[in-house]
């Protein structure tokens, strides 16, 4: 996911699918939770919300520096955490100047004050899908669309209910559909590593997602049936570029950094880069999307406001979430090695052959596999960053301390840091298969933080939960249960975001 704030992919209202010992440093402040529970809210200690913005301007070049190029974006908040003493600080947040017009936000790293963020009675999402920084609207057709919209505007009831309702109809197309995509996921791997021995994730994945999601909004049209034809993947990442550009990096060598800073950072790429790309990707969605665009019509939506919706919903939260998602997912099944692979295996080929085949009713029966996908999206959320600016003044809660913040701040959640906090989960750090399973397992749940909202929750009109939260959980699954019934193990080669297969054992037992 995604997965930059970002969270955003899809969803169906309809479909209700599912219903602390050591620190991150050494150095850190937080403790064992063994050694202490939090106390109630109105017991802590009120604090004064530690840090600085530093001098206007150039504060936040520094902040931007050392989020980038000097300490690196995990260091960034760690080394002001254990500074302060405190999981609630000040910092600017990039781009900054001048991309955005004010930088300054109030920092949380912990599962406790994260949880303001949720609460629509408190904070205002109004134009901080992207943080501290709006892209032009020329992106999305002159229009705001949904996720830059707060659940106060009326606009924003009527698109979120348009995607329910027409998800709810797709419901039983979605399994189907998605194993159907992953054939060609598969042939490709095995013809790259037969071929060259290596086989590259990236491509293989890019036109899975798109093909899985422009099938479903486009009543099962291929992209590659339109004027898209194989370069739909592309046209979307140089949109999605433009628009996400500020708050992240050419990763170009350290001396070029000058460079990177100014491109990315200082001015962003102008629209007129990809005007192009976006009138085709445009276009194949209204010409293809006819029973979308029909029903947003019954919501009292016109077709044009629907389609730029659209292409951002599937454009941006679906296929710009799946392509960051899929690899992490499978990066961390990976590093826990073959003796993981066996458990699924098993799991999985044991309950399809009684179930005869691959249900919802089935998936819903694979504890482990549900617990892999859950603890994959708890270590590393696709969309780290959640934003949000406080309606009134109000006072958000740590485990340790109290904090007052006025009225119009920006409030900024780093989810990373939250959903490894260790006065929640055991061993955070670590990718733990099966955390989730069980009673005391699924408790955990609710501090899976991905969608923008608690693990436990469902989306609804009146929230910013991402509405794809439980379609892309039931996705992620059927990935899974799809590759084991496949392959008994594999190996693979990470560089950064990159996901290269070294090896694929294709099943000894079906």
């Amino acid at each position: 996911m995604v997965i930059p704030n970002v969270c955003y992919i899809i969803d169906v209202l309809l479909l209700q699918l599912y219903q602390l010992v050591h620190s991150l440093t050494m150095s850190s402040p937080f403790v064992s939770p063994t050694a202490i529970s939090s106390p109630p809210s109105s017991d802590l200690p009120q604090r004064e919300i530690p840090g600085s913005y530093g001098p206007p301007f150039f504060g936040a070049i520094k902040d931007r520096w050392d989020f980038f190029y000097l300490q690196g974006r995990d260091q960034f908040f760690r080394s002001r955490m254990d500074n302060y003493k405190s999981t609630v600080f000040r910092a600017n947040m990039p781009p900054g100047p001048w991309i955005s017009p004010d930088p300054r936000v109030i920092v949380l790293l912990d599962a406790k004050s994260f949880l303001v963020l949720f609460d629509n009675s408190k904070v205002e999402k109004r134009d901080v899908f992207t943080g501290t920084y709006m892209p032009s609207t020329s992106y999305t057709g002159g229009y705001r669309v949904c996720p830059y919209l707060d659940p106060s505007e009326p606009e924003h009831g009527s698109l979120k209910a348009l995607l329910f309702s027409f998800l709810a109809s797709k419901h039983e197309e979605f399994i189907p559909l998605f194993q159907s995509c992953m054939k060609g996921l598969f042939s490709g791997l095995e013809d790259q590593l037969r071929d060259t021995g290596r086989a590259e994730f990236e491509q293989l994945n890019d036109v899975l997602s798109l093909e899985f999601v422009f099938k479903l909004f486009c009543d099962g049209k291929s992209p590659s049936d339109t004027k898209l034809e194989s370069n739909g993947p592309i046209m979307l990442k140089k949109w999605l570029l433009g628009q996400i550009g500020p708050v992240g990096s050419l990763g170009l060598p350290k001396l070029l950094d000058p460079i990177d800073d100014f491109i990315m950072h200082s001015v962003g790429l102008p629209f007129l880069l990809v005007k192009g790309d976006y009138r085709k990707l445009y276009d194949a969605f209204y010409s293809s999307a006819i029973s979308f665009l029909n029903k947003a019509e019954s919501f009292g939506l016109s077709r044009e406001e629907a389609c730029h919706n659209l292409v951002f919903v599937a454009g941006f939260n679906s296929f710009g979430g799946f392509t960051i998602w899929f690899p992490s997912m499978m990066k961390w099944v990976a590093s826990a090695g073959e003796s993981l692979h066996r458990q699924l295996a098993k799991e999985i080929r044991t309950i399809v052959k009684s179930e005869g085949g691959v249900t919802l009713n089935a998936i819903n029966k694979m504890a482990l596999t549900k617990s892999v996908v859950y603890e994959g999206l708890r270590i590393e959320p696709p969309v780290p960053y959640q934003y949000g600016r406080a309606k009134d003044d109000l006072v958000i809660p740590s485990h340790d301390a109290s904090f007052k913040v006025k009225k119009g701040e920006m409030i900024f959640g780093f989810q990373p840091f939250a959903t490894k906090d260790p006065k929640i989960f055991d061993d955070p750090e670590k990718f733990v298969a099966n955390r989730f399973v069980g009673e005391e397992g699924e408790k955990l749940l609710k501090y899976v933080l991905w969608s923008n909202g608690k693990g436990t929750d469902n989306p609804t009109v009146d929230d910013k939960q991402c509405p794809g939260k439980n379609l892309v959980e039931l996705m992620s699954k059927v990935f899974l249960v799809e590759f084991f019934l496949q392959y008994d193990t594999f190996s693979v080669d990470t560089f950064k975001t990159t996901l290269t297969f070294l090896s694929l054992k294709k099943a000894t037992s079906t």
